[in-house]
């Protein structure tokens, strides 16, 4: 069978199949944020749901002074906020309900806190706005008619520079989300801030056992029927990891979960997002791609065309990052230096992606976050406290984030050279 194929011949299959895959999503990308996207996000005269129409829920294990930041951003005029904890703990501010440890159903791990809180704690308002435990809350005045708002997120500086700079570029990528409206799957869900029609919530529940929730619930119920999906982009602060470790961790579950969930999907949206995902997977051998040509461009017949066509694909990737970049800029301008770090922060963002592709994870593991003392909470989650995430943020100050006020802007101006004021 080896003298059928050379070893150019086969290498030749795999760099060009890798090269039409991966152009093709990025094209499709860039479709999304140049034409979908446009005029797909809410405006403020479409916020027609106040406060009072709003009721919070915070999902945690038990992490009591990462919530109590959370809580203490959210705007005043939110009367209903509930914590959902695995343990008991005080929060000021907000009614905490406990998980009972009997309380049985098909979800796991967060699925099952959500399917309790669902049965079991009262609501009358239209909306529930779900964040997670670390989510800050900012430019929240409302929400408009529809049956499920996804917030937009911008990541926050925890300790890690190459994290926090890896998530810019994946914000970029993320700018996507504006188009999702547009779909009648939309492709994924963050659910750090999002919100969720109270009647739909029942229809559909939480009960299934899945480890990307929000996105396993939002394409079920689409499935359902009918559903209006909106996007509001008031970038709620969430932390960045910490930790490489924990980022690789992170982006494994998130693939392993949205494949795992993907029979829900109709064909052709499965057959899209699997090219999606193994394009996404892909992406951190894109580099190595360009730079094995460079060296050896022997292995490539009509080299020129590949070439050029590769450094165009390439080429993207920093397209991206501009992206994410420009949704930062205002805010913290040493994003900036995601540009020139650009393969490398693919490389590092994405092989989370690779390693859940090649290995599945099948339980939920917890992101490191940043709470008020160092303890250990669970076998799985470092905390460290907002007093430190206030002292090693450049931009953040002692009492920030107590004080805060959930409809003004957390850091409105973070300057380059505040960045390297290190405490």
């Amino acid at each position: 069978m080896l003298s059928m194929f050379s070893i150019t011949s086969i290498i030749l299959v795999i760099l060009w199949a890798i090269f039409i895959l991966y152009s093709a999503s990025v094209l499709f990308w860039l479709f999304e944020v140049g034409v979908l996207a446009r005029g797909q996000t809410v405006s403020s005269d479409e916020v027609v749901y106040g406060h009072e129409d709003v009721q919070v829920r915070i999902l945690t294990i038990g992490a009591e002074n990462v919530v109590q930041a959370t809580v203490d951003s959210i705007p005043e005029g939110v009367s209903d906020i509930r914590v959902i904890a695995e343990r008991d703990i005080q929060i000021e501010g907000a009614t905490v309900h406990v998980v009972p440890t009997e309380f049985e159903c098909n979800a796991t791990h967060k699925g099952r806190a959500l399917e309790w809180a669902r049965q079991n704690v009262p609501c009358t308002q239209e909306f529930i706005l779900y964040l997670d435990e670390d989510t800050i809350v900012q430019q929240f005045t409302g929400l408009p008619d529809a049956d499920i708002i996804q917030i937009t997120e911008m990541p926050i500086f925890t300790g890690s520079w190459i994290a926090y700079l890896s998530e810019t570029f994946r914000i970029g990528y993320q700018y996507e989300q504006r188009a999702f409206s547009r779909f009648k799957y939309p492709l994924y869900a963050w659910g750090g801030g999002i919100a969720i029609r109270k009647s739909l919530e029942d229809e559909i529940t939480w009960d299934v056992k899945t480890i990307t929730e929000d996105t396993n619930f939002v394409w079920r119920a689409v499935e359902r029927r009918n559903v209006d999906f909106r996007v509001l982009n008031l970038k709620f602060r969430n932390q960045a990891p910490p930790t490489l470790r924990g980022m690789f961790r992170q982006r494994r579950r998130w693939f392993s979960g949205t494949q795992h969930s993907a029979d829900i999907l109709p064909r052709r949206y499965r057959t899209f997002l699997s090219f999606r995902m193994i394009a996404w997977a892909l992406s951190p051998v894109i580099p190595v791609i360009s730079l094995f040509l460079f060296l050896f461009p022997q292995y490539v017949p009509q080299s020129a065309t590949y070439f050029l066509g590769s450094i165009a694909a390439f080429s993207i990737l920093f397209v991206v990052t501009f992206v994410g970049v420009v949704v930062y800029i205002n805010h913290e301008r040493i994003t900036l230096l995601a540009l020139p770090l650009t393969p490398l922060l693919v490389v590092l963002n994405t092989s989370g992606a690779l390693w859940g592709w090649i290995s599945p994870v099948q339980t939920f593991a917890v992101t490191e976050k940043v709470a008020l003392k160092k303890e250990r909470i669970a076998s799985e989650t470092d905390l460290i406290s907002p007093a430190t995430l206030e002292e090693v943020n450049p931009w953040l100050e002692e009492g920030d984030l107590e004080n805060h006020d959930g409809e003004g802007t957390l850091i409105p101006d973070g300057g380059i050279e505040d960045s390297f004021i290190w405490p």
